[in-house]
């Protein structure tokens, strides 16, 4: 996989974020895709001769796949960290472990540490199953309730800037609760380092390198085995792209280069047709650019997909889809809101549920 600069990175996910908001989004889909039944796994699926022959949607429910915790290596504390955006922190204490982000990633990678048993509480987005019993810290969707946080009372917090109001964290900083910003950056390529700054913080280095390496063998072993059932040839790739809509709120993105949409693009064997027009980051989808890409294939959100009225929803509020093979065809894959582009130690099975939705979309119906 390519790796590609960091420029404007904070400020992606800023503006994700606030898109997000805008959506007033609902309470939200479990990890493995709103609780569905889970897509049969690539290995037992037959894939289409020709994928462009497929007509119609499909679904891709990502597998629930149970925590298994790394455990060797023991913990060192105190710990002092550089978090991402360059504040010193000491951590003294993880008996209590708070962590928050918009996908629950961060809080999946302190359970495989095997530290899930210290975390007092979750955002709407930690919906694994070993979670689910922790009181919920977010509120309206993705809003931070500081009065839930400090009723918490966790020792340490892990946090990234896809939620907000910012000012909920600089009020727990203020409370004295240590508080580490990790990278708000997420992609495939970029797991592995997510882990490692969770890890780092926690003072489980060692446990955190063996889950990363885990973690990244896993999508680079899946990489593999859906190249073996994409097209080789470059003119027969399927062109995809990826679309952010919010039909309540009239919020309608494209995910170009940098937005992590474009590393799933690539590891799916797809062309990721937002970077072919210089797409970069999430930004508002114009007519001409939706005609310009001319995508087989739109990958979208499942509550997106939802807040539009389905495929016909979707052509229906953006007309120019229809000028796409992609809208012809009614190419249209969707998966839950949390899972799709989480990027952590679950990523390998959110890819092999994406390739079963574009290679052998019959198997999900």
């Amino acid at each position: 996989m390519t790796r590609r600069p960091a420029r404007g990175l904070a400020a992606l996910a800023l503006t994700f974020a606030a898109a997000l908001a805008l959506a007033a989004c609902s309470p939200a889909a479990t990890a493995e895709g709103d609780g569905g039944t889970a897509t049969p796994p690539l290995a037992e699926v037959t894939p289409l001769t020709d994928p462009l022959a497929w007509e119609g949607p499909s679904t891709a429910v990502a597998a629930s796949a149970p925590i298994v915790p790394v455990t060797d290596g023991a913990q060192a504390l105190p710990v002092t960290v550089t978090d991402a955006q360059g504040t010193p922190v000491t951590v003294t204490d993880t008996s209590r472990i708070l962590t928050l982000d918009i996908y629950g990633s961060l809080s999946r990678i302190v359970f495989e540490l095997g530290l899930g048993d210290s975390v007092v509480a979750r955002d709407i987005s930690t919906a694994f199953p070993e979670a689910e019993h922790l009181p919920v810290v977010t509120e309206n969707g993705h809003d931070l309730n500081a009065e839930a946080i400090l009723d918490a009372a966790p020792t340490v917090i892990l946090t990234d800037t896809s939620l907000g109001p910012w000012d909920t964290i600089l009020q727990m900083r203020d409370a004295g609760i240590p508080v580490v910003v990790v990278d708000s950056h997420r992609s495939l390529d970029s797991v592995g380092s997510l882990i490692q700054q969770v890890g780092d913080a926690l003072g489980v280095p060692q446990r955190a390198a063996a889950l990363a390496a885990r973690s990244t063998a896993a999508v680079e072993d899946k990489i593999a085995e859906i190249a073996a059932v994409a097209p080789a040839d470059p003119a027969e790739k399927l062109r995809m792209m990826f679309l952010y809509v919010r039909g309540q709120s009239g919020v309608y993105y494209l995910f170009g280069e940098e937005s992590g949409a474009d590393s799933l693009i690539e590891a799916l064997g797809g062309i990721d047709v937002a970077g072919e027009i210089g797409w970069t980051g999430m930004r508002p989808i114009t007519d001409e650019a939706l005609v310009d890409a001319d995508p087989d294939l739109v990958l979208v959100m499942t509550k997106g997909l939802e807040s539009v009225g389905g495929v016909d929803g979707l052509v229906e509020h953006l007309p120019a889809l229809a000028q796409t093979d992609a809208g012809r065809h009614r190419r249209i894959v969707d998966m839950a809101d949390t899972t799709v582009l989480s990027f952590g130690p679950a990523s390998a099975d959110v890819l092999d549920a994406l390739a079963v939705a574009v290679y052998a979309p019959e198997a999900t119906e």
